[in-house]
């Protein structure tokens, strides 16, 4: 184990020197702590089989160190000196779409260790004896979701996850929080219900001893292992400076000649123990269905349509963060407790165990408020960026939700979600729509994002109503129509009221529901708007940034005219009525907004220019 560690140093300091660029001293600090754990300790065999260990770097910059591992334990055979380069596997930081060893990618700071907690959950829940590893640096402590995850573990008891903590003392620009007290992190973690171990992080035998102690914790454990960055070599090795920087040719022929030139000894992986599961029966989905005209919230059809997945599709979990009763996602819980996690208020946390769930088969469902998915950006963008299957959805959104007042409107999340990589965004109107859209969620692919409404409305379609991702719905129309209301949401009951109010002023008009918003059929809705006009009045109950009518307005020609309404102010409390009307976004301002439209002269072919 020794000789490998320092065979993983030369490795590391090799292929960032060739690179130009990477993280060795980063790398060089949990030489032993990779090698004990891939040599040793874990057992594994192809990257798809799924009673392997799991590991996750979350220190994600030392990624060629799990690089050099994978290759000297004859997991990967793509050269080490590729690193960092356009064509090859082995990227600055672990992404699952090039090295599918990485099952989800870290970088960002902080939430390795939420989503091994989902990978542990994982096992219990599939009766698998893997254990899963997250390799945490010290610098990285500092962040709060890490708490949430420790917390997380202990609560369920989650005996089957190990954390080692790198704590090598210096972060990026110089000292930790915590420095080389060691005993600080074993009192905080310990008092968070980890059994905690405190170890030199350079001893083999006392890394070894310690995950065999872990192994017969019932509780979750975490290993305190002090280290030294760069160690190893003299110039190097605890001193600051040196963080992000890979060595010149001059320097690392000095380091290589500091460090033992051993030879890799024979290596045959562990493989891990075949675990005989049956595998998840799945059952024909029955949604349930809804009369034209009822009064039912689409947050309510939501939780609903969920509990009839889980019933179809074991396979299917709820999680949640402590607004079960408000998301309706606790309708899970009532059909099947199993299906359902509760988060509590750690939203961070929330989304990076659905990513370790996601990651190992499971279809998740997140739910809470709009507004409170903001604070899990990062979390929800990192999941993307590991091509994870993952169904959110923001409840409470909008100015729409009323006295609550702004810190509760989600007024960013469509933006927030369509910026994501493949994302799909979906809005629906009522009852019909959200239980349907809800099981297109469930049946596409990557990151899937549901916006549901606070307050009741009228039931719209009838439950042989299709929907289909990338199109929109046209609830009325005719043949004389000078203008076109669109609506997503909330706002398509107001669209149908300003079509009646048009009426009476005898100006036609189609009425537009835009329940999937990413993707969206622009080359469908452009041919709609010739026919009927030319002339669009969309209102959102959302930031004009990054919203609908920002969308419609990349997608359509330029010879549509566009009018958007957006809540453009700072929102107040109030009855939701009051507060559509007060942000310019009811049925009133969408008739006025109309109405100016209908003498708007439309962009045409300009005439040729006359010499004067």
């Amino acid at each position: 184990m020794r000789s490998i560690a320092n065979l993983l140093r030369r490795d590391v300091l090799a292929m960032t020197s060739a690179a130009g660029s990477g993280h060795p001293t980063s790398c060089m600090s949990c030489a032993e702590i990779m090698s004990v754990l891939f040599f040793s300790e874990m057992s594994y065999a192809t990257h798809d089989e799924p009673d392997n260990d799991r590991f996750i770097l979350s220190k994600g910059h030392a990624a060629p160190i799990l690089y050099a591992a994978l290759y000297r334990a004859g997991a990967i055979k793509e050269e080490l000196s590729g690193l960092r380069r356009l064509r090859s596997g082995l990227e600055g930081h672990p992404v699952p779409s090039s090295l599918p060893w990485a099952k989800v990618a870290t970088g960002s700071l902080g939430q390795g260790l939420s989503a091994g907690a989902g990978m542990a959950l994982a096992a219990r829940l599939q009766g698998r004896n893997y254990r899963t590893y997250v390799l945490l640096g010290d610098s990285e402590m500092a962040e709060g979701s890490i708490y949430e995850a420790l917390q997380f573990c202990s609560y369920y008891k989650l005996n089957n996850i190990c954390a080692v903590i790198d704590v090598n003392r210096l972060g990026q620009r110089g000292q930790t929080m915590q420095g080389h007290d060691v005993e600080a992190y074993r009192k905080t973690i310990s008092g968070l219900g980890w059994k905690t171990i405190v170890i030199d992080g350079h001893d083999v035998e006392q890394l070894s001893n310690a995950f065999i102690e872990a192994r017969a914790s019932p509780a979750p454990v975490a290993i305190v292992a002090k280290t030294l960055k760069g160690k190893g070599v003299s110039f190097i090795e605890n001193k600051d400076g040196w963080h992000g920087k890979a060595l010149d040719n001059e320097k690392l022929a000095l380091a290589l000649k500091e460090l033992p030139d051993v030879a890799m000894p024979h290596f045959t992986a562990k493989t891990p123990d075949k675990i005989s599961v049956t595998p998840l029966k799945t059952q024909s989905i029955t949604l349930p269905s809804y009369a034209l005209g009822e009064q039912i919230a689409t947050r309510h059809a939501y939780g609903t349509a969920l509990a009839a997945l889980a019933k179809a599709d074991p396979s299917v979990i709820a999680l949640d963060a402590e607004v079960s009763n408000s998301t309706y996602a606790e309708e899970v819980k009532k059909y099947s407790p199993r299906q359902f996690v509760e988060c509590f208020i750690a939203e961070q946390n929330m989304v990076s165990v659905a990513l370790g769930l996601a990651s190992c088969g499971f279809k998740p469902f997140a739910s809470t408020f709009a507004s409170f998915l903001s604070r899990a950006h990062d979390q929800i963008r990192m999941a993307a960026l590991s091509s994870a299957n993952i169904t959110f959805c923001g409840s409470h959104c909008g100015v729409s939700i009323g006295e609550d007042g702004a810190s509760q409107m989600g007024l960013e999340d469509i933006a927030l979600f369509r910026a994501l990589p493949g994302s799909v965004v979906l809005y629906p109107s009522d009852a019909t729509s959200s239980a349907k859209l809800t099981e297109l969620a469930y049946r596409s692919p990557g990151i899937k994002y549901i916006r549901t409404t606070r307050g009741k409305t009228p039931v719209l379609y009838t439950p042989k109503a299709a929907f289909r991702v990338g199109d929109f719905s046209v609830l009325r129309e005719s043949k004389k129509d000078k203008v076109i209301l669109a609506g997503a949401g909330i706002t398509v009951h107001e669209a149908l009221k300003a079509h009646e109010m048009l009426k009476k002023k005898k100006i036609a008009s189609a009425v537009v529901d835009i329940y999937s918003i990413k993707p969206f059929n622009a080359k469908k809705f452009s041919s709609f708007v010739k026919k009927h006009g030319s002339r669009v009045v969309i209102a959102e109950d959302h930031r004009p940034e990054g919203g609908i009518g920002e969308m419609l307005r990349s997608a359509v020609p330029c010879s549509v005219a566009i009018k958007a309404l957006a809540v453009n102010a700072l929102p107040h409390s109030g009855k939701p009525e009051e507060l559509l009307a007060k942000y310019g976004i009811d049925a009133k301002a969408m008739a006025k907004a109309a109405m100016k439209f209908y003498t708007l002269r439309v962009y045409t072919k300009p005439a040729k220019k006359q010499r004067l």
